[in-house]
């Protein structure tokens, strides 16, 4: 049994990257090269480099300048990282090499923003998995975890000193259609990372917290904890109930709740890094 899970996290982390690198690659070749745009990350120092030498092609330059930052991977991070990033940096180069698209989308600021929604999508599904797609992503896990350096910082950073040195090469248009373009694909990136992770942190404050803890662990078959409080003013001692759900179950646990207590406060917080108790997994490269 442990065997057939081994294989199927296998299969799926590389079914994640590859239908990322692919949507990536789809957005770089069918978009981004005909605007002649810059995207944010290595992959958009490799298309600069290729417009400005027409030599190889982005793709080509993204594999070669990956080759020492996925030895530092295999060093400072895993075997397992390693091979799943080797897989995923092969499967956009592959990708690039052989789509020949062109969407035909003219408005340049159309474009950037199809563009950074695709490439996005692409970048967050191949960060789905326990690999990376390459780039950037290798160096920033690897100062996340030996420095503590936030990714964020890391990537804003990087695009900083890019485009600046892009805007002294490029009319002021293209430039700020690319910004606008990396813009989107981080957005897009952020909501793919987020989509299957949002958690609502729930807080209930009832006279009746015994009926409604009963009703989330006994009819919602949810987990509930109880902590202690004490009104500010009144000095009444109170139990409130936490629970963490979804946004499928928030719905009927709100209905369940004022049903029990029309009085009952109920406050929602979003959480999107909720691990443990099988709710979430700890990524592990």
């Amino acid at each position: 049994m442990k065997n057939m899970s081994t294989l199927g996290s296998i299969a799926w982390n590389i079914f994640l990257i590859t239908l990322g690198s692919f949507f990536y690659a789809m957005g770089a070749e069918a978009i981004l090269v005909h605007h002649k745009f810059i995207i944010g990350g290595l992959y958009g120092s490799c298309l600069l480099i290729y417009y400005k030498t027409n030599l190889l092609s982005p793709g080509l330059w993204f594999f070669l300048i990956n080759i020492p930052l996925l030895i530092f991977g295999l060093i400072y991070l895993s075997k397992r990282f390693f091979y799943y990033s080797l897989y995923g940096v092969a499967m956009l180069t592959i990708f690039t090499e052989v789509l020949q698209l062109n969407f035909a989308i003219h408005d340049q600021l159309y474009a950037a923003v199809a563009g950074g929604a695709i490439c996005g999508i692409g970048q967050g599904i191949v960060l789905r998995s326990l690999g990376s797609g390459g780039g950037l992503d290798i160096i920033a896990i690897i100062l996340n975890r030996k420095f503590n350096f936030g990714v964020g910082k890391f990537f804003m950073i990087f695009n900083v000193i890019l485009f600046a040195f892009v805007v002294t090469i490029y009319e002021p248009d293209l430039v700020i259609a690319s910004i606008i373009l990396t813009f989107i694909s981080a957005v897009s990136l952020e909501q793919i990372l987020t989509l299957f992770n949002q958690r609502k942190i729930v807080y209930i404050l009832s006279n009746k917290h015994e009926e409604i803890t009963k009703t989330i662990t006994q009819d919602l078959h949810m987990g509930a904890t109880l902590i202690d409080a004490r009104g500010a003013y009144s000095g009444t001692k109170k139990q409130m109930v936490m629970t963490i759900t979804n946004n499928l179950q928030v719905k009927r646990l709100e209905d369940r709740v004022f049903n029990l207590d029309p009085n009952a406060l109920f406050v929602v917080e979003n959480s999107f890094n909720v691990i443990g108790s099988g709710l979430g997994k700890r990524q592990m490269y």
